[in-house]
C-alpha cells in the first residue's frame, strides 16, 4: 500500500507517516551495598527499564501513558549469558518467555515478542531490525529491552541453597525465539570453550607487534593501552547506573595488584569488560504517525540516520589479526546512508569489551584515541559495566538523551559481538529523516571476497614446543593467569606452508620462553 507523505496531524512534512522513531529509554540499575538495594532478577530489572522508558515517551500516569501501553504490538529481549550458549546454567531458574514475562509486569499486551540471537551487537541490531519493521508497516510500537543480574546472581549463590529465590517462570504464549546464533560469532579454541580475555588478548599482542615493527616498544604500547581507557573511567564516574563510579588514572590502570591482577597477557582486570553487574535498559521505538496521535512531542523523537550489521571472518582466517574490517566497514557505511562525516558527529560510543576492540576500529576509520569529543557516552564497559549482551542498549538511550538535549547534532553508536566478530552501527539525530535500508548486502559481499588465510582445526596440528618451534612462524601469543596462580600459554603461528593454527600449552619451558620474550619485532 502506498502512504502518502505526512502533511497533517503536524508531522514533518516529506516524510512517509510510518517513519520510525524512538520515543522513550530507560534504564535501571542497582549495585550490592545501595540503600534501595532489591536483588532483582534480570526480568525484573528489565521491567523496571521498561517502565522508565514508557514514563521517558509518556510521562505520568494518565490516558497518554495508558495509550501507549496499549499501542505496544512488539516486545524484544536480548537474551541473558546464562541462555547464550548451548551448556549455559541458569543456577536461580529462568523464565520460559522473557520478554512475556516484562510484559505482564509493565502491563503490555503484545500480539508478538521475541528474543533475538547472542552477542553484544544485539542491542543495536535489535533496535535497526524494530525500525525496518515499522517502516515497512508491519507495527507501530515497538519495545526492545535487556538486563542482567549476575552481581546479584553470584551474591544470592553464596547463600545456603535453601535461602536462595528461584527466577524461574513458567509464562508460555507466543514466542519467537532465535537460538544462539552463535555461527559467525564465536571462535572455539583446542579445548572447545570460549574465553573472551584469552581470545582478545592474541588480537592485542598483534597488533602491539604489529606497531613495534614500526617503532613503538613494550612499555609504550602499555602506556596507550591505559591512555586509552583512563577517559572512560571518568565518564563513567558520573554516570548514574556506571558499576564503577572511580577516576581512574592510566598507571592505576596498568598497574597490577591485588585488586586488579593480571588476567591474560597484556590485560590486567581493569582492562577488561565488568560483567557482574546488575543492570537494565530499554528502547521503544515508533511510526511518526503513531508517535503524533500518543501526543508524544516531536522534540523527543530521535531518527536513525544511518545503520549498518557486518559480520567479520573467523578468528584464525583472518589476513591481519587485530584488524576489524568489518567494524571500519559497518561504521563507513553507516555514515554514507546518513550523508554524514565522521566529522560531524558529535557524539560517540565504541565499544570497549578490551582496548583493541576501541582501537581496531579507531585505526580503520582514523579516529584519534585522544579525539576531543571522547570516545564512550556510558564510561564503555570494564567501568559502566557489560551487561552481558545488552550494553550497547544502554549506550543508546546515553545517546538519545544528549542528542535531546543538543538538537541537531549526531550519535554514533555500536555494538561488537563475539571476537571482534559482528559489529552493529547506528548513527541517530533528532533532525527529522526518512527511513533508509542501508546498503547491508553490498558490504557484507565485499567483505566476504577478502583474501582468507588457510589453517587448521584443533586437533590436527602438533603444538611448539621450546626454542625454535616458539620463534618460527609465531604470530601472536598470551598468557593466562588463574586465580590461584596456575598459567597458561596460547599461541597462534603459521607453518613453512603458511598454514595458521592455535595451540595451548602449560609447559614450563614455553611459559619461560614467552615471558622472555621481550623483542616484539622477532
Amino acid at each position: 500500500m502506498t502512504v502518502a507523505p505526512a502533511t497533517v496531524l503536524g508531522l514533518p512534512v516529506g516524510l512517509d507517516p510510518r517513519t520510525p522513531v524512538v520515543i522513550g529509554v530507560g534504564e535501571w540499575s542497582e549495585r550490592l551495598g545501595d540503600p534501595a538495594y532489591a536483588a532483582l532478577s534480570p526480568v525484573a530489572l528489565a521491567a523496571r527499564a521498561v517502565e522508565q522508558a514508557l514514563a521517558d515517551a509518556a510521562p505520568g500516569a494518565g490516558a497518554g501513558a495508558r495509550a501507549l501501553r496499549r499501542a505496544v504490538d512488539v516486545v524484544a529481549d536480548i537474551p541473558q549469558f546464562e541462555v547464550s550458549t548451548p551448556d549455559a546454567v541458569a543456577p536461580l531458574g529462568r523464565s520460559d518467555n522473557v520478554p512475556r514475562s516484562v510484559a505482564t509486569r509493565t502491563g503490555l499486551r503484545p500480539r508478538h515478542v521475541l528474543t533475538d540471537v547472542a552477542g553484544g551487537q544485539g542491542p543495536q541490531h535489535l533496535v535497526t531490525e524494530l525500525a525496518a519493521s515499522i517502516a515497512r508497516g508491519d507495527c507501530e510500537v515497538a519495545v526492545a529491552c535487556g538486563a542482567e543480574a549476575l552481581s546479584t546472581m553470584r551474591h544470592l549463590l553464596s547463600r545456603p541453597a535453601a535461602e536462595r529465590p528461584s527466577w524461574s517462570e513458567a509464562v508460555g504464549g507466543q514466542h519467537e525465539g532465535r537460538g544462539h546464533g552463535l555461527e559467525g560469532l564465536v571462535d572455539f579454541d583446542d579445548s572447545g570453550q570460549i574465553d573472551a580475555p584469552r581470545l582478545y588478548a592474541l588480537l592485542e599482542r598483534a597488533r602491539q607487534r604489529r606497531l613495534a615493527q614500526a617503532g613503538m616498544d613494550d612499555p609504550d604500547y602499555g602506556a596507550s593501552m591505559g591512555e586509552l581507557f583512563a577517559p572512560f573511567t571518568r565518564v563513567a564516574a558520573h554516570h548514574p547506573h556506571a558499576a564503577l563510579r572511580e577516576n581512574l588514572s592510566a598507571a592505576d590502570l596498568l598497574t597490577v595488584t591485588p585488586r586488579n591482577r593480571m588476567v591474560a597477557e597484556p590485560y590486567p582486570k581493569l582492562l577488561v569488560a565488568r560483567d557482574l553487574v546488575n543492570q537494565g535498559a530499554a528502547v521503544i521505538v515508533a511510526s511518526i504517525e503513531r508517535a503524533a496521535s500518543l501526543d508524544v512531542p516531536q522534540d523527543r523523537w530521535v531518527y536513525l540516520h544511518g545503520h549498518c550489521d557486518t559480520v567479520e571472518r573467523p578468528l584464525l582466517e583472518r589476513p591481519d589479526l587485530d584488524a576489524y574490517p568489518a567494524g571500519v566497514a559497518a561504521v563507513r557505511s553507516a555514515l554514507e546512508v546518513a550523508g554524514t562525516g565522521l566529522d560531524e558527529v558529535r557524539h560517540l560510543d565504541l565499544y570497549s569489551c578490551f582496548p583493541v576492540a576501541v582501537s581496531s576500529v579507531c585505526d580503520g576509520i582514523g579516529l584519534a584515541p585522544d579525539d576531543p569529543r571522547g570516545l564512550t557516552l556510558t564510561g564503555g564497559l570494564p567501568y559502566f559495566g557489560g551487561p552481558g549482551n545488552d550494553y550497547t542498549m544502554h549506550a543508546i538511550a546515553e545517546a538519545v538523551r544528549r542528542l535531546r538535549c543538543a538538537p541537531g547534532d549526531f550519535a554514533l553508536t555500536t555494538g561488537n559481538g563475539g571476537v571482534l566478530s559482528k559489529y552493529s552501527v547506528g548513527l541517530w539525530s533528532t533532525t527529522p529523516r526518512a527511513w533508509r535500508p542501508g546498503e547491508l548486502a553490498a558490504v557484507q559481499r565485499r567483505l566476504d571476497a577478502a583474501p582468507t588465510v588457510p589453517h587448521r582445526a584443533p586437533g590436527q596440528h602438533t603444538a611448539p614446543t621450546a626454542g625454535a618451534g616458539i620463534r618460527d612462524g609465531l604470530e601472536t601469543w598470551t598468557i593466562t593467569h588463574a586465580k590461584d596462580g596456575a598459567r597458561e600459554a596460547t599461541l597462534v603461528v603459521r607453518d613453512a606452508d603458511g598454514v595458521r593454527s592455535m595451540h595451548r600449552t602449560s609447559d614450563p619451558a614455553v611459559l619461560a620462553e614467552l615471558a622472555e620474550l621481550t623483542d616484539l619485532t622477532d
